[in-house]
């Protein structure tokens, strides 16, 4: 009888393991398509939405592969690239203060330290925004939610600069591996957005 019951549960808990490898190896998967999406320098805001929505398909066992990715690209970066431009010039404007900052101008580091931690709020809002887009979405109403919960839920938003701190340390190290990594960042945003709508 308990041998049986062993034998029952068995290829129940491969079945679970499978499941888990395979999303795993989708995330991967979805951060070489994510990588090769933001080779447009203002497309990572669509590459990111593209890549989070096809993970939350995948994760509720619904189809998706690269024409659905690619599909939902091209309906995010109509918006997107504007919200992407913008994140360069944060970017750009968060390094000005970096560079003033090693001048020794007066309050430089301050000002510096405020501007990068600014621009990692920005994005993590951003990434936020991306877990939850869908075509009918607008990119302004998405990151306006996002922000709130950036702030407002900032376990989530902590889990968040964790992957980006991963992605970051993957390029200086192996710069090959921060491309597949990019998939995981990007379902850990579905996940922790997830979790908030739980909470």
């Amino acid at each position: 009888m308990a041998q049986s019951r062993v034998k029952d549960r068995s290829p129940r808990r491969e079945s679970v393991f499978g499941e888990r490898f395979a999303i795993f190896a989708e995330c991967l998967l979805t951060g070489v398509w994510i990588a090769v999406a933001c080779l447009g320098v203002v497309t990572y805001p669509a590459a990111f939405a593209a890549g989070a929505r096809h993970l939350r398909r995948r994760t509720t066992h619904r189809v998706s592969g690269l024409r659905e990715f690619v599909v939902d690209f091209r309906a995010a970066v109509r918006g997107g690239w504007a919200v992407g431009l913008a994140g360069w010039v944060a970017a750009a404007a968060v390094w000005v203060d970096v560079l003033a900052a090693r001048a020794g101008l007066p309050g430089g580091p301050f000002v510096g330290a405020v501007g990068i931690l600014a621009l990692i709020g920005l994005a993590v809002t951003l990434l936020r925004a991306a877990a939850l887009w869908t075509p009918d979405s607008t990119w302004r109403a998405l990151l306006a939610g996002a922000g709130r919960r950036t702030v407002l839920d900032p376990a989530g938003s902590f889990l968040l600069v964790c992957g980006l701190a991963v992605v970051t340390l993957s390029a200086l190290f192996v710069a090959p591996l921060a491309v597949p990594v990019l998939g995981a960042v990007a379902a850990a945003a579905v996940a922790v957005e997830e979790r908030h709508r739980r909470r």
